[in-house]
């Protein structure tokens, strides 16, 4: 494999709501957006219309994109920034959640450059490059999209069991990622993601196999892969401390891209509702006083969720 590989998903030729959501995005951030990736539960299910399309959006720069503007300093100082968008097409409506970042940000953000998972462990599954603004571009990224998967591999690995399947590595380091964020996932959902994609997780990690840590090694036993990685005590200790760490920073910095997104996102609170209910099977309904006044009230209505163990 020389290049990113390719993923099944929705195509702007075959899907003309997605191509037209594409062309309003340009057109709403200035013609500084570069490139737009799709991702998440769409992607998996094969059907943009299932809920709510994940799709970042890269930009040249934040100044390029929004101007002098709030928004541009609030995307600087935490990225990314997320908004509603829809797109009507043949009597559909293409529903999307729209992240916009830099791409300086974004090649930083797959690197190990960054000490948060927030970018690699979520680039590091399944994604389709639906736009690129050119050639050099749409290789630029794919490499950004590769090294997020190196990035993963190289913070999990030390505190993963020394030795097991392909499929185990993949779980337990997503799990790693996933325990960084407020997830309402139920358990077992990043054996579900793993099983959903295991070429794309076998084909990405035979093309970093070489490249990452010394004594990683994939072998056959049987009809299964396998991976042996003799981390030290150290280095295991060592890594352990990171994703504590990593873990207790990821879920305050995802509290206050929460409180961010009630002033970019249309509808926030009730985005926030549905998927919550989505993943956790249980039913949220927002008080009339959080919706009021959600920057005082919302704290002790999220605490309140967080006990009935809605998201951990």
């Amino acid at each position: 494999m020389t290049s990113y590989p390719d993923v099944a998903g929705p195509d702007p030729g075959d899907h003309p709501a997605l191509a037209g959501m594409i062309q309003s995005l340009r057109q709403r951030h200035n013609n500084a957006i570069c490139g737009v990736l799709v991702y998440g539960s769409c992607l998996r299910s094969g059907d943009i219309y299932d809920g709510l399309l994940d799709l970042y959006a890269l930009c040249d720069s934040y100044r390029d994109s929004y101007g002098d503007s709030a928004l541009a300093l609030a995307n600087w100082l935490l990225p990314p920034n997320v908004f509603y968008a829809e797109q009507d097409h043949d009597g559909r409506t293409l529903r999307c959640k729209v992240t916009v970042i830099s791409i300086a940000d974004f090649r930083r953000g797959c690197s190990r450059a960054w000490f948060q998972s927030y970018i690699w462990g979520r680039f590091a599954q399944p994604t389709y490059l639906a736009y690129a603004r050119d050639a050099e571009t749409r290789s630029e990224i794919e490499q950004c999209l590769l090294e997020a998967v190196r990035t993963l591999l190289l913070r999990a690995l030390p505190v993963l069991p020394p030795e097991g399947t392909l499929e185990q590595l993949w779980e337990e380091a997503l799990t790693l990622s996933y325990d960084t964020e407020l997830r309402t996932e139920r358990s077992g959902r990043t054996r579900e993601l793993v099983q959903s994609a295991r070429t794309f997780y076998e084909a990405v990690t035979r093309y970093h196999a070489d490249s990452l840590a010394f004594g990683f090694a994939l072998y056959d036993q049987g009809d299964q892969r396998c991976y042996r990685f003799p981390a030290t005590a150290s280095q295991r200790a060592r890594s352990r401390g990171t994703w504590l760490v990593r873990r207790w920073q990821g879920k305050a910095l995802s509290i206050l891209r929460l409180v961010k997104a009630l002033f970019t996102f249309e509808g926030g609170l009730d985005y926030i509702a549905w998927k919550l209910e989505r993943h956790s099977g249980e039913a949220i309904e927002i008080p009339a006083r959080v919706r009021r006044y959600p920057l005082i009230h919302m704290w002790g209505f999220f605490w309140g969720l967080y006990r009935r163990g809605v998201f951990k």
